[in-house]
């Protein structure tokens, strides 16, 4: 059910509204201001957090007693690696102790007897982005130097042909509290409003209705032309 709350004030004053997305109730607060409050330095730190390996990290691969098959590799922007005798492996989204299991398997038998693999990372690429929805090349993607929603869209191949340009959502955490911003490219494009810059552990999604739905009952009152429309999940 989609619970409905306005608060109107002298223009439009809109204050928290229930959403029900993807199956979960979400409450959801307007949030005042010209664009998403930029990350604390908490919020960009992940160490509590199993490492993930992601495009364009760099590993070194140690196969016990087979100094042919030790190497230094780099994942690719797909996250995917290419490994001697077993060919492509995807690499993305998977930790570097689950990379070694699947070598292993792959190796074990037809080429090795008992393979003993293990990967530790030579460099990493910790502060990353996704960009997912409606562009060529979803994925992580490194933050670096300043990196704006303009450029991170291009980075990840543009947008598609078909893609809904004023409906790109920003997801960003700060002070343990999850927001979402609304964006239009479109009016970005025609300097309608500054392109906003992105951090390190934003998700990008890009003309994805669902994450818009979010936004539903705000846009109804307030159509999102000259600013973007911020608010607070919680």
């Amino acid at each position: 059910m989609i619970k409905k709350c306005f608060v109107l004030g002298c223009l439009i004053l809109l204050s928290s509204c229930g959403q029900t997305i993807l199956g979960n109730s979400v409450d959801v607060t307007h949030v005042a201001g010209d664009g998403l409050p930029e990350p604390t330095r908490v919020d960009l730190l992940s160490s509590n957090r199993p490492y993930l390996i992601g495009p364009f990290d760099k590993l070194k691969i140690d196969v016990f007693g087979i100094d042919e098959l030790s190497k230094e590799v780099q994942i690719d922007a797909s996250g995917r690696l290419s490994f001697p005798l077993i060919g492509v492996v995807e690499a993305s989204g998977i930790t570097p102790g689950e990379l070694a299991d699947e070598i292993e398997r792959r190796l074990q038998g037809q080429y090795v007897r008992k393979p003993e693999v293990t990967v530790n990372l030579q460099e990493t690429v910790s502060q990353v982005i996704t960009v997912d929805g409606q562009v060529d090349k979803p994925g992580l993607y490194p933050v670096v130097g300043r990196m704006t929603l303009m450029r991170a869209v291009a980075t990840a191949g543009g947008t598609s042909e078909f893609a809904k340009l004023n409906d790109v959502v920003i997801f960003r955490n700060v002070d343990g509290q999850q927001l979402a911003g609304l964006y239009n490219l479109k009016a970005i494009r025609r300097g309608n409003y500054k392109d906003p810059e992105v951090f390190a552990n934003d998700v990008i999604v890009v003309g994805d209705s669902q994450a818009r739905r979010l936004f539903k009952d705000l846009l109804q009152a307030s159509p999102l032309i000259t600013t973007p429309l911020i608010i607070l999940t919680r």
